[in-house]
């Protein structure tokens, strides 16, 4: 059962092999016996679980289910859950219940489907290992020595382990893609204001996108068909009519153009261990067997993303974590002299070392004398980054490369320098600064590790993207292999 796709477990509910509650427990034992190894979850309430996989089998009782009504999945820890510890890795969050649920939870909760927890995280989603949490390092299940990705690498380590049939993950420079990469599954980001950021504790407000983490692209098309749309309470949601992810599946690749930009796969591409570049090869062989046409693209001003994302993601994360002060909610030190001492030695012992660091650096480009020089000075690179993707889409449908530089890495290799674990994401930021659509799915292995091949579209091409995945999916297996985790 824990194999079976979301589609496959809803037919199994469907057909009383077995009941929402049974399934619940299931997953439930098995995150008792394995996630002690593992450390995906940072809240499980086995409680609140099977009340709701309870509630679910009444409503498939009554007639009443929707596709996803009865399936369990796992929450990350950024989305707001009412009555549920919502930590977003973080000391300073350590304690808070939620008093309301976030948009996404709400669909979730619409649709009938069941929460198995809270997920580890990268704190405040800053990190592309998930080793900031202050709940501790999640370990990749191919590896437990190594790295899932991050930030949303508590997701990506569940769905992995078969500690869950699918996840919620984030992605502001990569976090949802980067940690599929590094855990053999299909993560999509969809196209900025899709997906209500209401609830969803912000890192960056500009560049943070809310989106499903599974095993198919037929699943995260499932996923996505219920998170995505209209929020008024969010002010980047996107009014738009509603939209069937899943309705291209199975078109086929016959004249689909593939962009492939010089600086993945030219002098750009230099830094891609060459075991990862050989699957990403491959992979577009595969395409081309399909039917799909390759062609060669520029983005020019790739190289100026990573600097232009820590500038400008710094800049509003120094914004919005102001509100951690200790004063209204969260955690409060427990000595202090006065108000500002209070301030001062709450946020010095609430937030680790790294979301201190991109505080700082926030605080300092967005100073008097400094504010021109670096934060508008990368808001006009972000402008020429989406040109060249604008530019690009006109020779191309789609856009591949590699997801990540490298397959997973040793827990505790680049934690101490910033710089290299920044470089984790060369390959996703661009699309986060330009607001496109963007996936990564299973594309092989190199030395034992999963590699991803990640997928760009352009504005709402989101099923365009997924009809690319399902259909390489049905011409591989690499999405069905699974770690010996137990």
């Amino acid at each position: 059962m824990i194999d079976r796709t979301l589609k496959q477990l809803a037919q199994a509910l469907s057909a009383k092999e077995i009941s929402s509650v049974e399934l619940a427990r299931l997953y439930l034992d098995r995150i008792d016996r394995i996630d002690p190894r593992i450390k995906a979850y940072i809240t499980v309430d086995r409680e609140k679980t099977l009340a709701q996989a309870a509630a679910a089998d009444a409503r498939r009782a009554a007639g009443e289910a929707g596709p996803l009504t009865g399936i369990p999945l796992a929450q990350k820890d950024i989305f707001c859950a009412e009555g549920w510890r919502t930590t977003c890795g973080s000391k300073m969050l350590g304690n808070f219940v939620c008093p309301y649920d976030a948009a996404v939870i709400e669909r979730f909760n619409a649709a009938g489907a069941v929460m198995l927890g809270k997920t580890n995280m990268d704190e405040f989603a800053m990190g592309s290992s998930t080793e900031t949490s202050y709940f501790g390092v999640t370990r990749n299940p191919w590896d437990v020595g190594r790295v899932p990705g991050g930030s949303s690498g508590g997701s990506a380590a569940a769905v992995a382990a078969r500690l869950a049939p699918a996840a919620t993950g984030t992605d502001t420079g990569g976090s949802i893609r980067q940690p599929a990469a590094l855990c053999n599954l299909t993560g999509i980001k969809p196209t900025y204001g899709v997906v209500s950021r209401y609830g969803m504790i912000a890192y960056a407000s500009s560049l943070d996108q809310g989106g499903p983490m599974a095993r198919t692209a037929e699943d995260c098309a499932l996923l996505l068909k219920v998170m995505a749309g209209f929020d008024a309470r969010d002010s980047t949601s996107l009014e738009r009519p509603a939209e069937d992810y899943a309705r291209d599946l199975e078109k086929p690749l016959a004249g689909l153009k593939i962009g492939l930009p010089k600086e993945f796969f030219g002098e750009g591409g230099e830094g891609c261990d060459a075991g990862v570049m050989r699957r990403i090869e491959e992979a577009l062989a595969e395409y081309r067997r399909l039917g799909a046409q390759t062609v060669e693209v520029g983005l020019p001003s790739m190289k100026l993303a990573i600097p232009a994302y820590y500038v400008i993601a710094s800049a509003e994360a120094s914004s919005n974590l102001a509100r951690y002060d200790g004063v209204r909610y969260g955690y409060r030190a427990p000595e202090y002299d006065d108000i500002i001492d209070m301030y001062m030695k709450t946020r010095a012992q609430g937030f680790g070392e790294e979301v201190k660091r991109r505080i700082l650096i926030g605080t300092y480009v967005l100073s008097h004398g400094y504010y021109d020089a670096y934060y508008l000075q990368a808001q006009r690179i972000r402008r020429l980054i989406a040109g060249d993707f604008a530019e690009a889409f006109k020779r191309c449908d789609l856009i591949m490369g590699p997801t990540s530089p490298t397959t997973a890495f040793r827990i505790g290799e680049r934690v101490s320098d910033p710089v290299r674990m920044y470089l984790s994401d060369i390959y996703t930021i661009a699309v986060n600064l330009a607001g496109l659509p963007a996936m990564s799915m299973p594309a092989g292995f190199a030395e034992g590790l999963p590699v991803g091949l990640q997928v760009i579209g352009d504005y709402f091409a989101e099923a365009k993207l997924l009809n690319a995945a399902h259909r390489y999916q049905q011409a591989t297996d690499w999405h069905l292999r699974r770690p010996t985790i137990g």
